[in-house]
């Protein structure tokens, strides 16, 4: 499993405090791919460009496309710019490859089965593992599911060390995409409604 599948697998778990908006965790699946990209040594970082390094065989299509759509040619894309290219959709195209892979499932409502479908991850050794890693506190993986409103259980380690500096930057990129997509959000609510308010009559 890859960062990214392990991030969308903590996603789909029930979670009490809150819904995981699609756009925000697309941003955060580009960027664990990023980080993946990293630790398959096909790609490094000059400061915050992504410079592509040999395109080695990754036995995960999804990250083997993110690695495919890397610019290669000077000049280089910024991470952040990145992240919304990328992340664009990306959420549905994680839940369409667990689908086919047979990790995520469709479940009725209901005991005689009618009412709207709803998607439910597989028992498998795949979402196994996934849960041993978040139980594990693995910073890299807390702090990507952080930036979309997902905390591990108090007395977690929030302050653990993510890895090398170029890991330390993607993070920071997808911690300000996700806050610039919620002012986004904001700004369109507070539109809508000063629209609304000018067709009430007094």
């Amino acid at each position: 499993m890859t960062t990214a599948q392990d991030l969308f697998t903590i996603a789909l778990e029930p979670q009490p405090e809150r819904n995981v908006g699609q756009g925000d965790l697309s941003l955060s699946l580009a960027g664990a791919e990023l980080i993946d990209l990293l630790s398959a040594q096909a790609i490094d970082l000059d400061g915050d460009l992504i410079v592509p390094g040999p395109q080695p065989a990754l036995d995960d299509r999804l990250l083997d496309a993110s690695a495919s759509a890397l610019r290669r040619q000077a000049p280089y894309e910024h991470v952040e710019e990145w992240l919304w290219r990328r992340g664009r959709d990306l959420a549905a195209a994680y839940q369409s490859a667990f689908e086919e892979d047979g990790l995520l499932t469709r479940a009725r409502r209901g005991r005689l089965g009618l009412g709207a479908e709803r998607m439910e991850l597989a028992d498998t050794p795949a979402r196994r593992l996934a849960q041993t890693r978040w139980e594990e506190d693995e910073p890299v993986l807390a702090a990507l599911a952080a930036a979309i409103g997902i905390h591990r259980a108090e007395g977690a380690q929030d302050d653990a060390d993510p890895g090398s500096e170029a890991v330390t930057t993607v993070l920071a990129a997808v911690n300000d995409a996700v806050m610039e997509l919620e002012a986004v959000r904001q700004r369109r609510t507070i539109e809508n409604s000063a629209f609304a308010n000018v067709w009430r009559v007094p």
